[in-house]
């Protein structure tokens, strides 16, 4: 439905990260109900399917499980791919630095179980998404190699209709967080050397279990809260912690002249009595002068 300057957006991706699944459904340091939480941020993502809204993919960006146990892939799948199945989108798997790629590969996407790095291209109508490994076997900062920089410049090399987005786990972003420099992604220019002068519009990034936006290279960067827990950044800065709180997932909406990031809460309340279907079907029959009239005309003072 067009009803203000602004055509439809052209593709809906949604966008979550760090699920930090464990085999048997254990709490995360004995705390974190890491199923449960994905469960109930699925549930929220079954409004979507309710409603008929078009989604055009789910993006997953890492720490898909915590120790990279076989059982906690083979959940996640079991969790997730039916609500994939309902909305009619195909699902970008995004390795994380908690992930095992060995088992990450054969119980989870069904390959080789190796060290070899996991990516992907989708074409999304004309979308091209792009799932990077920023992962380093045995440690938790990221990097995205230099074979796989060389893949990246090959694919780029033709550009897409609507343009790439690029999904990785470690978002190429300073965090304000004291320490958390630690186990950011390096090599970071020689990655902007190969985006600078392409199509990629925008990156999809996780990690800091946090919500945060930036530029990189002039692309925008979203970063996505974590399903498990998140970080309480109001807290002192040598103090930031997890909460089980606040978790959310990111609707990503590309248009032709841009691409918005919308944060959506997991937790919701009663919705308010005064937009409800009615309203809108009302201010769907009017024409735009009217609906201005309606909606933006504030009422007499006094």
């Amino acid at each position: 439905m067009q009803l203000g300057q602004h055509a439809p957006a052209r593709r809906t991706i949604v966008h979550l990260s760090d699920t930090h699944l464990l085999g048997g459904n254990r709490p995360l340091s004995g705390r974190f109900d890491t199923e449960g939480n994905l469960s109930r941020t699925l549930a929220r993502l079954e409004l979507l399917a309710d409603r008929g809204a078009a989604v055009d993919a789910l993006v997953f960006t890492g720490d898909l499980t915590d120790l990279g146990e076989p059982e906690a892939y083979m959940r996640l799948r079991e969790l997730v791919e039916p609500v994939a199945r309902r909305l009619g989108a195909p699902i970008a798997w995004v390795a994380g630095n908690h992930d095992e790629r060995p088992e990450m590969r054969r119980d989870l996407l069904g390959l080789s179980a190796d060290q070899q790095p996991i990516t992907g291209v989708w074409d999304l109508g004309g979308l091209r998404l792009i799932a990077l490994d920023s992962s380093v076997p045995g440690w938790h900062h990221g990097e995205i190699d230099a074979a796989q920089r060389a893949w990246l410049a090959e694919v780029l090399a033709t550009p897409a209709p609507l343009g790439t987005i690029i999904a990785l786990h470690h978002p190429p972003l300073p965090s304000h967080v004291p320490l958390f420099d630690i186990l950011e992604l390096r090599e970071q220019a020689a990655l902007a050397e190969v985006l600078t002068g392409t199509d990629v519009r925008a990156i999809l990034a996780g990690h800091l279990h946090y919500s945060m936006s930036g530029t990189f290279a002039g692309i925008p960067v979203s970063v996505a809260s974590a399903s498990c827990y998140t970080m309480d950044v109001a807290r002192p800065p040598l103090s930031v912690n997890g909460m089980d709180a606040g978790q959310s997932f990111h609707l990503v909406h590309v248009y032709d002249a841009t691409i918005t990031h919308t944060v959506v809460p997991v937790e919701a309340d009663d919705p308010a009595a005064f937009f409800t279907p009615g309203w809108y079907d009302r201010m769907a029959q009017l024409t735009p002068q009217q609906r201005l009239e309606a909606f933006s005309r504030k009422p007499p003072r006094g």
